[in-house]
Formats: C-alpha cells, sequence, structure tokens
C-alpha cells in the first residue's frame, strides 16, 4: 500500500484525503518536513497558490521538497498545487515562486475570477471521460516537449491541456478530488 502524503496547510486537504482513503492508499497530512519521511508520493492540493506557497516556505517543508522532487519524488498538484509545480506563472506576483518541476506555463485564474467558475466532462487518456470542475482555475499556455498531455478542455478560446504529465509530477487544473470520480487519483497512485 503506498504512503501518500497531502500538503496539509490550506485547500482541499480533507477531500484529497478522503479520496485516497477510499482507493485504500496509506494517507499522511503534511505539515512539517519530518512528515515527508517515509513517502511514496505527495498530493499539493488546491487552494490559494500565495498562501499555500508561503506555508510552504514558513513551515520550513519547501526546501525539503523540492529536494526530493529533484530526486523523483512523485506529486500531483491541483489547481493551486499545479501552479507551485510550474516551471512559469503568467499573470502572478512579482514575488511568487514556484518549483519548476513540471515544463509549462500557467496562468493563473486563466478561466475566470470565482464567479466564473464552472463544471465540464473532461476526456482523459486511458479512463474516459471525468467531472472537471474549475474554480479560478489555472490555464495551462504551454507545454515543453517532455511533458504529456492526458486531457485538453476548449472553453471557447481553443483547447488548453488540463491534466498533464511529465516522468513523475503531475499536473491538474480542475479539482478531481470535488468529485465522486476517484479514477484520475487511481491514474496517478497506480504510477507509483
Amino acid at each position: 500500500m503506498p504512503r501518500v502524503g497531502v500538503l496539509a496547510l490550506q485547500g482541499d486537504v480533507r477531500e484529497h484525503v478522503s479520496m485516497l482513503e477510499e482507493l485504500d492508499v496509506n494517507v499522511v497530512r503534511v505539515r512539517h518536513p519530518e512528515d515527508l519521511d517515509g513517502l511514496d508520493a505527495m498530493v499539493l492540493p488546491g487552494g490559494e497558490s500565495t498562501t499555500i506557497a508561503y506555508l510552504l516556505n514558513t513551515s520550513g517543508i519547501r526546501p525539503v521538497l523540492e529536494e526530493k522532487i529533484r530526486a523523483g519524488f512523485s506529486v500531483l498538484g491541483t489547481c493551486a498545487g499545479l501552479i507551485l509545480l510550474s516551471s512559469e506563472i503568467l499573470g502572478g506576483r512579482s514575488d511568487q515562486w514556484c518549483f519548476s518541476a513540471l515544463d509549462v506555463a500557467v496562468r493563473r485564474n486563466g478561466y475566470g475570477r470565482q464567479i466564473a467558475s464552472f463544471e465540464s466532462p473532461v476526456e482523459v487518456v486511458g479512463i474516459g471521460s471525468v467531472p472537471g470542475v474549475f474554480i479560478r482555475a489555472p490555464k495551462i499556455e504551454r507545454c515543453g516537449d517532455d511533458v504529456e498531455v492526458l486531457a485538453t478542455l476548449d472553453h471557447g478560446d481553443g483547447a488548453h491541456p488540463v491534466l498533464v504529465r511529465q516522468a513523475n509530477v503531475w499536473g491538474c487544473a480542475f479539482h478531481p478530488e470535488l468529485t465522486s470520480d476517484s479514477r484520475v487519483h487511481q491514474l496517478f497512485t497506480d504510477s507509483l
């Protein structure tokens, strides 16, 4: 049984924990650097990306997690987590940082502010249609050559990737944890 951490500083922590527990995964809520010990993978949840980035610094988790990611640690980032894993943040604050673990450029709130939130089915390679919940979602505007696109969405301005993978690092623009469909999480945990 894999041990998967969920960053438990801010955001959709409870929802990710519940979904992973349904898949019989041993889940650890990560609040301190030592909570990363012995994990097989990590989920960076949706939430507010600048707040999560601040809390990663003040908790001391950032340098430890950064080192683990560089060494090949498996990570799934949803919404704000995708922003944190990206290599370029468009429309972010001047002091906003990212792990540069996923060769994508993302635009914060790329699909609109809170009032523009929406749901749409998303076709994912290998598993079919899953419900996509987009809340202040980042839009992936560029993918590097090593990034595998697992799902796209056309929301009126052409198709944009919404689920991507580069080696062990996964990024998801929507919130699979806010639905009853665990197949995106299963796809991630099956890769471990």
